[in-house]
């Protein structure tokens, strides 16, 4: 799973946390994601990796156990670098990726039945090829193809996937449902919204003592008395980021 990313588009929640530890619904996005990849290939740090750079020791301590992380030191390696530096855990075993920043409830099942083991299938959201603006959900590829993808900060769409795609050897599949990557504050709440049927989403040990409309509320923040929070994130007792 794919979660060194810095996220600056999702300021100031990621000057906080990274951005997979983001709660939707209650629940981070790695884990949402992760328990999403797990129904298709197994649990444990054996069959799951998570990457990591950003804010990598709040990532690993919610890990510890669950899943292989993948340090990135200097800098992010993008999607391509990150599947590349796991060549050594993968030890010649094909890879399922996603993004671990994206919130769905679409089955990952149609990407895995069928495959041959030898294309690079992707799974799109509602959609039947891949162009631009499309949702990826995930992708699979072959020991051969991870063997060259480049060590260094790439992406997989310029590195794989768009020429494949050109050359006519790219696999793709639809999956119809709610796909929603969470890259900026206004996608970040469609996605809460999405999870809890439209309702405010409140946080463990969070104190709401105001009014909530169509808002989000991290574990541990406070709204205080005579607040009305309306299409907003609110963080710790005073940071407020609106949604317009």
């Amino acid at each position: 799973m794919l979660g060194a990313g810095a996220g600056e588009r999702l300021r100031p929640l990621t000057q906080v946390s990274p951005k997979v530890l983001c709660p939707v619904g209650g629940v981070a996005l790695v884990d949402h994601n992760l328990a999403r990849v797990a129904a298709v290939v197994g649990e444990g740090p054996a069959r799951l990796a998570v990457n990591a750079h950003h804010f990598r020791d709040l990532l690993a301590a919610h890990l510890v156990g669950r899943a292989h992380l993948s340090i990135e030191d200097d800098e992010a390696l993008g999607t391509a670098g990150g599947v590349a530096h796991l060549r050594s855990w993968l030890d010649g075993r094909p890879v399922l990726v996603v993004n671990g920043d994206t919130w769905s409830t679409i089955d990952l099942a149609p990407l895995v039945e069928g495959w041959d083991g030898t294309r690079v299938r992707v799974l799109v959201a509602n959609a039947e090829a891949l162009r631009p603006g499309v949702s990826i959900l995930g992708s699979l590829l072959p020991p051969d193809v991870v063997a060259a993808l480049p060590r260094r900060p790439a992406g997989l769409f310029e590195a794989c996937w768009a020429p494949l795609s050109a050359a006519g050897r790219l696999e793709v599949v639809g999956g119809a449902g709610p796909c929603i990557p969470c890259d900026r504050p206004r996608d970040y709440l469609a996605a809460n919204l999405a999870a809890s049927g439209g309702a405010s989403v409140v946080g463990e040990g969070a104190v709401v003592e105001g009014e909530l409309v169509r808002s989000v509320v991290w574990p541990g923040a406070v709204v205080h008395r005579q607040e009305r929070l309306v299409d907003a994130i609110r963080l710790g007792e005073t940071t407020t980021v609106l949604v317009r």
